[in-house]
Formats: structure tokens, sequence, C-alpha cells
């Protein structure tokens, strides 16, 4: 018998590749930029963190003081983002008066660095004043004592870990940030008995000739 070509018709495969494109392209939600951007350290470790429950204080160069947690949804609470439950505890907390949308704007941005007293007028404000009040704001209040009156910073990190415990804590410092902001951070942390944090760095080679160096050479060789 003679042989004859399979011709497969492409066209249904082509119209569901474009349907899941675009699809993607109307669900997808892309991530807020930050206020600040932040040139981290180097290093040489290799430990990675995860991508959700996690609680991120932000240290730029001026030393002001960011801080955020993602929006993965906690336990059984009734709240379905894990911001939302954030901000509607510390507006009953810190009795900060936000309106349903305020915290809406909340939820949805990124990370914060005012102070309670500016942060209603914040989430008030359209983006291009956002990026205006972010570039004059102090950032969050912070101080060497958890205790202290004015460490604003403590008071978020103890509402985010009542809403979830097991919030893995970061910190992100700029490689020109002075230590003694830094340090501050460290003290609130240690004041609240938090001894378990990572500090965010870029990836960089083990030198030749260093312990860490020939720890890598056994492991791989």
């Amino acid at each position: 018998m003679a042989r004859k070509s399979t011709n497969i018709d492409m066209t249904a495969m082509c119209d569901v590749a474009f349907l899941l494109l675009t699809f993607f392209m109307l669900a997808t939600k892309f991530k807020k930029d930050d206020p600040v951007m932040v040139v981290t350290p180097s290093s040489i470790s290799q430990i990675t963190v995860p991508d959700t429950s996690i609680m991120m204080i932000t240290i730029d160069t001026k030393g002001r003081v960011y801080f955020s947690i993602d929006r993965k949804k906690v336990g059984d609470r009734d709240v379905a983002d894990a911001r939302l439950g954030l901000i509607r505890d510390m507006n009953e907390y810190k009795k900060l008066g936000l309106s349903d949308q305020e915290m809406y704007q909340f939820q949805k941005g990124a990370a914060v660095g005012v102070p309670f007293s500016q942060l209603k007028q914040y989430l008030s404000s359209p983006p291009a004043v956002q990026k205006q009040l972010d570039a004059q704001s102090p950032g969050i209040p912070v101080d060497t004592s958890a205790d202290a009156p004015d460490n604003e910073l403590a008071a978020w990190i103890r509402v985010a870990r009542n809403n979830n415990p097991f919030l893995r804590i970061l910190i992100k410092g700029d490689v020109n940030t002075k230590y003694p902001a830094v340090d501050k951070v460290i003290n609130t942390l240690g004041g609240m008995k938090i001894f378990r944090f990572n500090l965010i760095t870029n990836l960089e080679a083990v030198p030749p000739g260093t312990a860490a160096y020939e720890d890598a050479q056994k492991k791989n060789g």
C-alpha cells in the first residue's frame, strides 16, 4: 500500500496556547514596587529563604526603616489576606481611624515606611503623592529599646506575629547603611525575645584559600 504523509492540524493547539497566554496576562497580579531601592551587601552564604510567611524589615542608606509582610492567608482566620488582617488589628490597636478603602490600599501595597501619625494620609493619597511622601518620610520610628513608647517598629512586629507566629523575619539593609541603624532593629528584636532572623545578602563566589572554599571543594570532590 502506498504511504501517505500525516497532516496534523495545529490550529486548535495554537488557539489554546493564545488563550492560556491571555489568561495569565489578565489574571497575574504584579508585585508593587518597594518605596526605596536597596543594594544588599555580598556574602558567601547559600541559605535560601521561603517566599511565604515573611516579615521584611528594610533599612535604606539614610537609616530609614520600612516594614512589610507577604499576603499569604494565615491559619483558619476569617481574613483571606494576611496584610488585611494585620492592618485591621493595627487600626484597632492604635486607634488609627482608617477606612475600609484605606485598609484595602495597605492590603495591596508594598512596604510601609511612615509613622502612625502619617499613615492615614499616606494610604488615602494617590500613587504619585505616595511616592513623594516616601521620599520625604523619616521611616518607621525605631529605638534601641522595644518598650520605648516611640518604637513603632516594635508595634508592627508584635501585631504581625500575633497574626502569624511562624513569620520568618528578614532584615534587608543597604550596603551603605550605617551600623547604628541596623543595631536599633536588632536590639528591638532582642528586646522582644526574638533571636532568630536572617540578613538578606547577594551571593558571591567563595574566595580561594579560605576554610569555606576548602569545605566546598571537599563537598564537590
